[in-house]
């Protein structure tokens, strides 16, 4: 019996410290620049905002952190899509005018290891620009830090909410570099295959609601695209 209690005393004791371990990883940290930061080519920038009650449509399971809106959506409970998220949003150029919505899919990936560091989601975007065309993007995204830094922290505030500045770089591949992959699917983009970087933003996070103050930054590159006055920059 003592070697029981001594296998149950020391499952107690090293569990907190295996959590505070991935928790404070030093191995861990968040990416601030994007790889396209350095590229030559031309850089498409589109914004959005990430907080939910500013999106067109945003529906899952209904259990997940972000409840869908607006509330007569239908939610996604099937068995085969229980894991999926989809976000329609309308997107802007760098100066705020209106550029095209986007719809983003995102499901959880199997590539995820905690003791990694690495809460993965696999994600696809559709952007329609109406004076270039259409977009296919996809990509992997690693959101351990995003969790970590934001959602954890406010569940673990007394106020339920977190308040700061911070900038992460959510895509992570498939690309080497870690870029995701963006084709062209008509219009002026048809054919057009270019290298992606989304990038989040966040002041503002509440247990009850998600996101409240949070902004995306979509990065494609544009090597062979005509010139245009959608949002580009050198």
């Amino acid at each position: 019996m003592k070697y029981v209690i001594s296998l149950f005393v020391g499952f107690l004791s090293g569990f907190p410290a295996f959590l505070a371990l991935m928790y404070l990883n030093p191995l861990s940290t968040q990416q601030t620049l994007s790889p396209l930061s350095v590229t030559d080519d031309s850089l498409l920038q589109l914004q959005y905002s990430a907080v939910p009650e500013e999106s067109i449509v945003l529906t899952n399971d209904g259990d997940s952190l972000v409840r869908p809106t607006p509330a007569a959506v239908p939610e996604l409970w099937e068995d085969t899509i229980k894991n999926v998220e989809v976000q329609i949003v309308p997107l802007v150029d760098n100066s705020g005018r209106s550029a095209g919505i986007g719809i983003k899919f995102s499901s959880d990936s199997e590539e995820t290891r905690l003791i990694d560091s690495k809460l993965m989601v696999d994600s696809a975007w559709h952007i329609y620009l109406p004076e270039l065309g259409s977009l296919f993007v996809d990509q992997k995204e690693n959101r351990w830090s995003y969790y970590r830094d934001i959602v954890l922290d406010a569940r673990m505030n007394s106020a339920d909410s977190w308040a700061g500045n911070w900038v992460g770089v959510m895509t992570t591949g498939p690309n080497g570099l870690g870029t995701g992959r963006a084709f062209g699917g008509n219009g002026m983009l048809a054919n057009v295959e270019s290298e992606f970087v989304e990038v989040i933003s966040a002041t503002a996070y509440s247990t009850e609601t998600g996101p409240v103050g949070m902004d995306g930054l979509l990065t494609m590159t544009l090597p062979d695209a005509p010139t245009t006055s959608v949002s580009q920059s050198e």
